[in-house]
C-alpha cells in the first residue's frame, strides 16, 4: 500500500512539472521582443525580401543599442571657418621699396669705383685698382675688362671735372654692362589652349622651393590663377614647405608618394592646371648637384613629360648669389640639358656680390629676372637695372 502511495505522489509531482514548463513556454512565446526590452545589442534583421517590396536599404536598417529612435530633425550645418588668405604685396615696385636693403649690402663697389674716378690725377695704378676692384665683386674676367677700357676711352674723351660728373659716368656704363635691352618679364601668361609652365631647377640649398612659394606670391598679387606642383619627392619637407606656401595665398599643390617619381607628379600638375584652366603652373624640381649626370638626365626627362601636357614657358635656374663663380660652373651645366631662360638670384642682400648679376647673365647669355633680398616672404622682386645700378652708387 506505501508502495502504491508513493507512486501516485511520484505521479502528481510530475504532471506539475510538465504543466509548468507548458506554462513557461506559453508565457514566453508571449513576451515582447527583446529590442522592446531597453537593453541589448539589436542584431540585423534577416535579410529575407520581397520581391514586391524590394530590397531594405541601408538607412531602413535598425541600428544601436535597441532604444527606440528619437525623432528626426533638421540640423543645421556648420560649416568650418574659413582661414584667412594672405594678400601678397604688388609685385610692381618691390625693388624700389627693398632698394634701401640692396644699397646697404651693395654699395661698397660703387662707392669705391667713385672715389677712384674722382681722383684729381687718374694713373695706371689707378685703373689696376679699379680693375680688382670689379673682380673682387664677381663681376668675372671678360666683363671687368670690358668695363675698364669703356671706362678710360670716356675719361680720356670727355675728362672728369667733377665727383657729380664721375657718377653719370660709371652709372652709364654700367647700365651698359648690366643690360638694359634684355627681356626680364617672368613669361606666365596663359595661352588660347594651355596654362603657361614655370619649371625652377637649381643646386641644392639654393632655396628653390622658397622661389616657387614667393614666385606663386607674385603671381597672386597679379591675379593669376596658380598650381604649384611638388616634384621634389626626395624630401618630405620640401613638399610640406611648398604646400603651406600655398595655402597661404589660397594656392593648390599637387604632391606625390614620398621617393615616388617626380616627372610623374610634374606631369600630374601639369595635367590638373589644363583641366582646371588655371594661368600658371610652377613645378618645383629636386636640388641636384651638377656634377651627378644621372640627376642631370632626370630633370631632362621631367621637362620632357611636361611638355606632352603643355610646352614649358620658363625654365628659371635659382643661384645662391652667395656662391660667386662657383654658381657659374653649376650654371652652364644645367643650361646645356633644361634650355635655361631665366636667372633666379637668391640671398642679395648678404654676403653676396652684386657683380655676379653681370656675370652669369655674360656666361649664360639669359637675364637675371629675379633677385631675392631677404628672408620674408614678399622680398622676391623682379630685377630692374635701373634700381640695381643707382643702389650700387647709393650715397
Amino acid at each position: 500500500m506505501e508502495y502504491v502511495v508513493a507512486a501516485i505522489v511520484i505521479a502528481v509531482i510530475a504532471l506539475g512539472a510538465a504543466g509548468t514548463f507548458l506554462i513557461t513556454r506559453v508565457r514566453r512565446r508571449e513576451l515582447p521582443p527583446q529590442a522592446d526590452r531597453g537593453a541589448g545589442t539589436i542584431s540585423p534583421p534577416a535579410e529575407k525580401e520581397s520581391e514586391a517590396e524590394g530590397p531594405v536599404t541601408t538607412a531602413e536598417r535598425p541600428t544601436g543599442t535597441g532604444a527606440p529612435a528619437p525623432p528626426t530633425e533638421e540640423l543645421d550645418l556648420v560649416e568650418p571657418p574659413t582661414p584667412t588668405l594672405e594678400r601678397p604685396a604688388p609685385a610692381e615696385g618691390r625693388l624700389v621699396r627693398l632698394r634701401s636693403r640692396l644699397a646697404r649690402s651693395q654699395s661698397a663697389l660703387g662707392k669705391g669705383l667713385l672715389a677712384m674716378l674722382s681722383r684729381d690725377r687718374i694713373d695706371e695704378d689707378t685703373w689696376e685698382e679699379i680693375e680688382d676692384s670689379l673682380l673682387s665683386a664677381d663681376v668675372g674676367v671678360g666683363p671687368t675688362q670690358e668695363l675698364v677700357e669703356r671706362l678710360r676711352t670716356r675719361v680720356r674723351v670727355e675728362g672728369v671735372a667733377s665727383p657729380e660728373q664721375a657718377r653719370e659716368i660709371l652709372r652709364s656704363e654700367l647700365l651698359h654692362l648690366v643690360g638694359t635691352d634684355l627681356d626680364r618679364s617672368v613669361h606666365a601668361d596663359r595661352t588660347a589652349t594651355n596654362p603657361a609652365v614655370v619649371l625652377v631647377v637649381g643646386v641644392n640649398g639654393t632655396g628653390k622651393t622658397t622661389t616657387c612659394g614667393k614666385l606663386a606670391r607674385v603671381l597672386v598679387a597679379e591675379d593669376k590663377d596658380v598650381i604649384l606642383g611638388a616634384a621634389d619627392t626626395f624630401r618630405a619637407a620640401a613638399v610640406a614647405q611648398l604646400a603651406t606656401w600655398g595655402e597661404r595665398v589660397g594656392v593648390p599643390t599637387v604632391r606625390g608618394p614620398e621617393g615616388g617619381d617626380p616627372a610623374s607628379v610634374a606631369f600630374d600638375a601639369v595635367k590638373a592646371g589644363v583641366e582646371q584652366e588655371s594661368d600658371v603652373v610652377i613645378v618645383d624640381t629636386a636640388g641636384r648637384l651638377h656634377t651627378k649626370t644621372g640627376l642631370m638626365d632626370e630633370l631632362g626627362k621631367v621637362k620632357r613629360v611636361i611638355e606632352k601636357q603643355a610646352p614649358v614657358s620658363e625654365v628659371l635656374l635659382v643661384i645662391d648669389a652667395t656662391t660667386g663663380q662657383n654658381g657659374l660652373t653649376q650654371a652652364r651645366v644645367f643650361a646645356e640639358v633644361v634650355d635655361v631662360t631665366g636667372i633666379v638670384l637668391t640671398k642679395l642682400d648678404s654676403t653676396a656680390k652684386g657683380g655676379i648679376i653681370i656675370a652669369v647673365q655674360r656666361e649664360l647669355g639669359v637675364p637675371v629676372k629675379l633677385v631675392g633680398l631677404g628672408e620674408g616672404a614678399d622680398d622676391l622682386a623682379p630685377f630692374a637695372p635701373e634700381e640695381f645700378v643707382d643702389a650700387l652708387l647709393a650715397d
